[in-house]
């Protein structure tokens, strides 16, 4: 409760504030009430990160909006999809965002300075939106991103070629409709977390992501996590706290290891016994 008024719930005058007074004021210096919103501007000190916008059934306005208060106390601010008329309003009010129309993501704002790897592999050119939106996700929340495009298993030699790009990365993201096995085959190359998304993509019994997801629940290979259909941004955030915990760790193991232990001073020689001073 440190830094709330001259005291520990005690209020200018000296009276004691009710406890639940206090916490209701605490809560509101971390909140912002729109008239089609309640911005959370604690979030990046609980979770890591801003809040993001998720663009689709808001208006323009509401968007841009939301996106401006985010901003203004953060820095920067993360929009996912966001269809043309959203992105033009952003447009209009950050002439310097970046807009990635595949992904339907804007990134209004400087993201932070990228760390570790994630490497994200998608399956086919099919998958691309739900693997941008994975990758711009990363990237704005401080990642760098490695990215493998249309390596799926109709032809397996093209992910084996590159498999030395999955097995460098802290954590993978894979992105696949369809039959949904490449999460399966990359489980299989590294003893990285693997985060599995599948896409509506296929034929009519793909059942618009159910086979793939299905497939990707029971895959025999360990270590693959699976996320909801489509949901490029859900395995992005999870793959960055796996890649932001192993940069960090060996950031501190490097610098431990250029520390230089403090030079121990020797004790002065003593006279051979019966020579005097």
């Amino acid at each position: 409760m440190r830094g709330v008024g001259p005291g520990r719930g005690q209020r200018p005058g000296g009276r004691r504030e009710p406890l639940e007074a206090l916490l209701a004021r605490l809560l509101e210096r971390d909140r912002e009430d729109l008239p089609f919103a309640t911005v959370d501007h604690a979030r990046a000190r609980r979770v890591g990160a801003p809040e993001v916008v998720y663009a689709e059934g808001k208006t323009p306005a509401q968007v841009a909006g939301i996106a401006r208060r985010i901003v203004a106390r953060s820095g920067h601010c993360l929009v996912t999809r966001a269809g043309e008329a959203a992105q033009a309003a952003l447009r209009r009010d950050f002439p310097r965002s970046r807009v990635n129309p595949l992904a339907r993501t804007v990134l209004v704002g400087r993201a932070p300075a990228g760390v570790g790897r994630v490497c994200v592999v998608s399956a086919g050119t099919s998958d691309l939106p739900v693997a941008e939106e994975a990758a711009e996700t990363l990237a704005a929340l401080g990642s760098r991103v490695e990215r493998l495009v249309d390596v799926g298993v109709a032809g397996l030699h093209r992910l084996l070629a590159r498999s030395p790009a999955v097995r460098r990365a802290n954590a993978v993201v894979v992105v696949a409709g369809m039959e949904g096995a490449l999460a399966s085959v990359v489980g299989g190359l590294t003893a990285r977390p693997v985060f599995a998304v599948p896409t509506s993509v296929g034929y009519g019994s793909s059942f618009r992501g159910l086979a793939a997801l299905l497939a990707m629940l029971n895959s025999c290979a360990p270590g693959v996590a699976v996320l909801n259909i489509d949901n490029g941004f859900g395995a992005a955030f999870a793959a960055h706290r796996v890649n932001a915990l192993a940069a960090g760790k060996r950031t501190a193991a490097r610098r431990k290891a250029t520390r230089r232990p403090a030079a121990r001073k020797r004790p002065a020689a003593r006279p051979p016994a019966g020579r005097k001073r």
